[in-house]
C-alpha cells in the first residue's frame, strides 16, 4: 500500500509499483478532462489503476467515467479494489485485455490515458524489482509506446488528446517522428520521465 497524491493504492510485487512523480500524469489529465469533449476516459495498461483513479478524484465531476485497461490479472484485481476503496467503483470498469481488444471499435473517449512500457529490452535487467513485462518497451523502448499511441488514436472522440507517459523528451520526439495521426502538443518534465500530450493530426 502507498499513498498516491490523496489516495491509497494496493498493490504487489505482481504489478509495477507506482511512481509518485506520475502523480503529474493524473493532474493534466484531470485538467484536460475539465473541459470540452463530453465522453468517458480510456487507460491504457492501468496497472494497479492509480493515474486514471487519481485523475477522476482530483476532476470531481460524476458524469466523467473511465474504462481501465490491463492485460494483467493481478493489475486488474488491484485496479478494482483501488477503485472501491477510493469511491469511484461506480464511475470505473475494469478490463482485463491485450491492446488490441482494449475497446470496441465504436466506443471512443474524450481522453486516452497511456501508459506503456519504455525501457529498451536490454536495460530491464537494471530494474530487478519491476515485473518484465510492465516496463519492457522492445528494443529502443519505443515498440510499446508506438502501439499504445496507435490504438488510442483509433478511439479519441472530436477534440479528444492522449496523454502518454515516456522516458525522456527525446524519447518523446523519436515516438512524435513515427506518427501520422498524432501530433506532439507539449511536454511535461516530471522527476522519473516526462508526460506528451498527443492530438490528432490535422489535414
Amino acid at each position: 500500500m502507498m499513498t498516491f497524491g490523496d489516495l491509497d493504492i494496493a498493490y504487489d510485487e505482481r504489478v509495477l509499483e507506482p511512481r509518485p512523480w506520475t502523480t503529474m500524469h493524473a493532474e493534466w489529465a484531470a485538467e484536460l478532462l475539465a473541459g470540452w469533449p463530453a465522453g468517458p476516459a480510456l487507460e491504457l495498461g492501468a496497472g494497479a489503476g492509480q493515474i486514471g483513479l487519481l485523475a477522476l478524484h482530483r476532476l470531481g465531476n460524476p458524469a466523467r467515467r473511465l474504462v481501465a485497461v490491463d492485460e494483467s490479472a493481478a493489475a486488474c484485481e488491484f485496479a478494482r479494489a483501488n477503485a472501491e476503496a477510493a469511491g469511484l467503483a461506480d464511475r470505473v470498469e475494469v478490463r482485463q485485455v491485450d491492446l488490441a481488444h482494449a475497446a470496441a471499435r465504436d466506443e471512443h473517449f474524450a481522453l486516452v490515458i497511456a501508459d506503456p512500457p519504455w525501457v529498451a529490452s536490454a536495460r530491464t535487467r537494471r530494474y530487478p524489482d519491476d515485473p518484465p513485462r510492465s516496463i519492457d518497451g522492445g528494443p529502443d523502448g519505443l515498440a510499446a509506446p508506438l502501439a499504445f499511441a496507435r490504438a488510442a488514436a483509433r478511439h479519441l472522440l472530436p477534440g479528444g488528446s492522449v496523454l502518454l507517459q515516456l522516458g525522456s523528451r527525446e524519447q518523446a520526439y523519436a515516438l512524435s517522428h513515427e506518427l501520422r495521426t498524432l501530433t506532439l502538443a507539449e511536454i511535461r518534465i516530471g522527476s522519473g520521465g516526462v508526460v506528451a500530450l498527443l492530438r490528432p493530426t490535422e489535414g
